[in-house]
């Protein structure tokens, strides 16, 4: 479902603030595969989710998405095959729009727009049914301004809308690191959820080393621009974070040092 080869990314280059982001960055995701990603800060992990996303184009290399290259297609048109769920609770949503609205407006993503009238009453019957998989009250507040809910319950809206047409690939940037942790415990939990009903390929950054380990099937840690961990499966569900912390150490040959990371 998502096969990078050989990718390099450099910000400022030939500058003395030149920044190698990507460093020949391989990766190849099959179809179901939860992956989540680790490292440091400075590791390329942004870089790599903003590449798959077309924020910007890389150096060299190439980023295929269900077999089709992507490489040099622009941010808009790759929107069909994506669905992004941001740090920041603000972003992926209209604020000063209903939730109805909003959905409606991810739920016409990538299809032929028409002039019709607000959102349909057929419609408003289906996000009242979405919203209340969601077991956050928000089936009742369909006109409520996005604006006005908790950062934890725009995040859940945000990830409905991300999955709403069922995306080619979920790209879920460090989601719940700006939420308390029983909000974040509760989006992951409904992330979880999302993802195996509908069995999304999914790349999920976090800071949390535990819930690098608790979630998806597969875990990679990047390490200056590259993979250097890469595991699954029963290896994966038998690791510690201790073992994550030695991993590291082997593989880059550094002792790691993340104190945010390391906290969480």
């Amino acid at each position: 479902m998502l096969k990078i080869t050989n990718l390099y990314k450099t910000f400022n280059p030939g500058t003395v603030n030149a920044k190698t982001a990507l460093n020949g960055l391989n990766l190849t995701l099959n179809d179901g595969d939860f992956v989540t990603v680790i490292g440091g800060n400075g590791a390329g992990k942004s870089t790599m989710l903003n590449a798959i996303a077309g924020v910007w184009k890389p150096d060299s290399g190439t980023i295929e998405i269900d077999g089709v290259n992507v490489t040099n297609m622009p941010e808009h048109k790759r929107a069909q095959f994506l669905g992004r769920v941001f740090q920041d609770p603000m972003k992926g949503t209209a604020p000063d729009m209903e939730i109805a609205e909003n959905l409606a407006i991810a739920a016409r993503r990538g299809k032929k727009r028409k002039l019709v009238w607000g959102v349909k009453k057929a419609e408003r019957e289906q996000f009242k049914e979405l919203l209340a998989t969601l077991e956050l009250g928000l089936e009742t507040r369909l006109t409520s301004k996005v604006g006005l809910l908790s950062g934890g319950q725009r995040q859940a809206v945000t990830l409905l809308m991300a999955t709403l047409n069922r995306p080619k690939l979920l790209l879920l940037d460090e989601h719940t690191a700006a939420l308390d942790p029983k909000t974040a415990a509760k989006v992951l939990e409904l992330t979880d959820r999302i993802v195996n009903e509908n069995n999304l390929t999914t790349v999920m950054i976090t800071h949390n080393m535990k819930d690098a380990l608790t979630h998806g099937n597969r875990l990679v840690m990047m390490h200056e621009g590259r993979i250097i961990v890469d595991v699954e499966g029963e290896e994966k569900k038998k690791l510690t974070v201790e073992d994550l912390i030695s991993l590291f150490a082997k593989a880059s040959g550094k002792e790691f040092a993340n104190d945010r990371m390391m906290l969480s």
